[in-house]
């Protein structure tokens, strides 16, 4: 099943220390190149998010952005440093004891002022990243639905159109023993109209060479060959876009092989209409992962 290299998705979660928000998009490219924005409390999981996304994905070029709205401080996220409070009492009695009769009391509240003694409560950090990088794994498999929706979609337009390609194969399949009957009749014509004589074992020889000239039999069956390929291809996901390029380059080769074999403007045609049928199924395979 092929899938799209454009895709987007979204996922947030209301967790007990706030709000986190994943959105990833990803468009084409040849090869996978994430980016990831990310706050600086979540940069030392950027490794483990890189690995998540190169198991899930094999090419595009991929954006992925986290946003934290943390939950407002309240009473019971406020603590004491304790240790902080010690050193500044026993540095103050030092002080108080150099200064005699005119030290001035210690108040509390300017000691609970002093940068380091109020601090918020530590966040289980291994907990963050946790939830964090499991809110990142459903976002990816949601961008990962919707890459395989588009994908379907692909795979019903290149269906399509190898369908039209196998039809203008038969066609001049089915034609070409009346296009080779034609061009007999037509030599024969011309060297009546010249009152020009040939031995018959020569004009025979000319209309061979005539019909070998013309023979797209090998072409065709090519072009069968490479129809049926890319529609088994179609079933595997492992280098697809690349493969299906390839195979686009090969049909593309086989109808300018048979346009130039052509002796009627029929097989021109149906060389031109394959030409245009197969760069509309390139187009598309440019946007398969």
């Amino acid at each position: 099943m092929p899938r799209s290299m454009t895709g987007f998705a979204r996922r947030e979660a209301k967790l007990p220390w706030g709000t986190a928000v994943w959105e990833i998009r990803s468009v084409n490219h040849r090869y996978l190149e994430p980016s990831f924005r990310l706050p600086e409390d979540f940069r030392e999981i950027e490794p483990a998010l890189r690995e998540a996304m190169r198991k899930a994905l094999q090419r595009g070029k991929v954006e992925a952005s986290l946003s934290i709205q943390w939950e407002q401080a309240g009473e019971t996220e406020l603590g004491i440093n304790l240790d902080k409070v010690a050193q500044l009492t026993k540095a103050a009695q030092q002080i108080n004891g150099l200064l005699g009769e005119v030290a001035a009391p210690v108040n509390a509240l300017e000691i609970l002022r002093w940068p380091g003694v109020i601090q918020k409560q530590e966040l289980d950090r291994e907990a963050l990243q946790a939830d964090v990088l499991q809110l990142f794994e459903s976002a990816l498999g949601g961008l990962i639905e919707h890459r395989s929706r588009e994908g379907a979609e692909l795979e019903q337009l290149i269906l399509a159109r190898l369908d039209a390609v196998s039809a203008q194969v038969a066609n001049v399949r089915t034609r070409m023993p009346e296009i080779l009957a034609a061009q007999r009749e037509k030599l024969h014509t011309k060297l009546a109209a010249l009152q020009i004589e040939l031995d018959p074992e020569r004009l025979e020889q000319e209309i061979v060479l005539l019909a070998q000239k013309a023979d797209v039999d090998e072409e065709l069956d090519r072009l069968d060959t490479h129809v049926i390929e890319v529609k088994r291809s179609l079933k595997q996901t492992d280098s697809l876009g690349r493969r299906l390029d390839f195979l686009m380059q090969e049909l593309n080769r086989e109808a300018n092989t048979l346009s130039s074999k052509s002796v009627v403007s029929e097989t021109t045609q149906a060389a031109v209409e394959l030409k245009v049928l197969i760069e509309q199924m390139r187009e598309q395979v440019q946007n398969i992962e």
